[in-house]
């Protein structure tokens, strides 16, 4: 099998799901704009071979590299970038060369348009915020009338929180239109609660072949109030929102991804959308969740989601089944709440990092500093660490964040 791996230096836990589809005898050829000598060297011995572009935003350039490896290995039997930004030009490529497994051109206006997206939610009947694309200022003020302040405001196309904003009032929603952006914008009726992920890996029926779940609080509201960075992972999704979750992979249509999908779960009743502790879906992601979650869903579940997508490739299966059960007859795997706890820079904390690591030594699985580019939503000083019980985590991030 031949897979083509748009951007394999990029996220850094690319270089796990390739390390696992080469183990399972996956051909994977590189196409990237990191020179061959700057890539890791896991991620050097996982590859077939690498070809490097001066730049990925080149479709040329691109298109090149594709052919290059047609001529050389034969038929291309996938090609992914795992990666949200990539996806119109992932999507571009399997429409150019007749791949058969992922999403082409004339599909993917559902997967990178909110707009197109609260659609799809509201003919599949799963409950979602009401929005309005953003047009002129009495428009906007009519849908302010209807829904209420605050409302969010964000890129029609545009990934995670980048280009979004919160309008508290009339003088914010001013603002906002004195500067108004030259990109299709969307305003969204604002619904409180914390963000609830729907992760899994799907299989050629759109059918969960693994599920995660992880909640944060609202993102937004980290980076602008610049509160510290808390959230975390567990094995059981709550039956609600694996139904949604489930229901959503099927109008979409994703088989065979690695799927991250963002509901609210709303903390008060909203009329046409539900009451206190259901969800309703905010966004789909066909791709894995980023940062360090995936490495959190195998801590909080004791298992390796890189070798299950791998499985998933190849149709040999999962590790294990959707329900978290053992294979052939061996002990279901333990169970666990991964917390990531991050520290913001120059931050003022009570406790030092050495206390932290007298105290939850045992417990933590990961410590790092995090790049530049990510302290804002990330915060700088990650600590990661698992525990059997939620109010053992919740000291945790009372110790750490405190």
């Amino acid at each position: 099998m031949n897979y083509v791996f748009i951007s394999p230096a990029y996220p850094v836990t690319c270089t796990l799901f390739i390390d696992r589809l080469q183990m399972h005898g996956v051909n994977v050829l590189g196409i990237g704009d990191v020179p061959y000598d700057m890539l890791n060297d896991q991620l050097k011995g996982a590859l077939m071979e690498y070809y490097y572009v001066d730049s990925l935003e080149d479709y040329d350039q691109v298109y090149r590299a594709v052919a290059f490896f047609i001529h050389k290995y034969g038929r291309i039997d996938w090609l992914e970038s795992l990666n949200e930004y990539w996806l119109p030009v992932d999507a571009r490529l399997r429409t150019d060369f007749n791949i058969a497994v992922g999403t082409r051109e004339d599909g993917i206006g559902n997967l990178v348009r909110k707009s197109c997206m609260k659609q799809v939610f509201l003919d599949a009947k799963i409950p979602t915020a009401r929005q309005h694309i953003v047009s002129d200022l009495a428009a906007a003020k009519a849908f302010v009338n209807e829904v209420g302040y605050p409302v969010i405001v964000k890129p029609d196309i545009g990934v995670g929180a980048n280009g979004t904003m919160k309008i508290n009032n009339e003088e914010d929603l001013l603002s906002f239109y004195n500067e108004l952006p030259e990109t299709p914008y969307v305003m969204e009726e604002f619904l409180c609660g914390d963000i609830c992920t729907y992760d899994a890996i799907l299989d050629a029926d759109c059918e969960p072949i693994f599920e995660s779940t992880c909640t944060y609080p609202p993102v937004i509201d980290a980076v602008l109030n610049n509160d510290e960075i808390k959230f975390y992972t567990v094995a059981e999704v709550p039956e609600q929102l694996r139904k949604f979750g489930r229901k959503a992979a099927k109008a979409f249509g994703a088989d065979r991804r690695f799927v991250h999908f963002e509901f609210i779960n709303i903390t008060k009743d909203y009329e046409g959308i539900g009451k206190a502790g259901d969800f309703a879906i905010m966004e789909v992601n066909m791709r894995p969740a980023g940062g360090h979650d995936p490495d959190m869903m195998n801590y909080a579940q004791s298992i390796d989601v890189f070798d299950i997508y791998a499985r998933m490739v190849t149709g040999e299966g999962a590790a294990a089944d959707a329900a978290g059960e053992g294979v052939s007859g061996e002990a279901a795997p333990e169970h666990y709440f991964c917390a990531y706890a991050a520290r913001r820079d120059g931050g003022s904390y009570t406790h030092t990092p050495e206390e932290i690591a007298e105290r939850y030594g045992n417990d933590i699985v990961m410590q790092e500093e995090m790049p530049p580019i990510d302290w804002p939503s990330m915060g700088r000083y990650v600590y990661m660490a698992k525990f059997k019980e939620k109010e053992e985590m919740e000291q945790y991030f009372a110790f750490v964040l405190g």
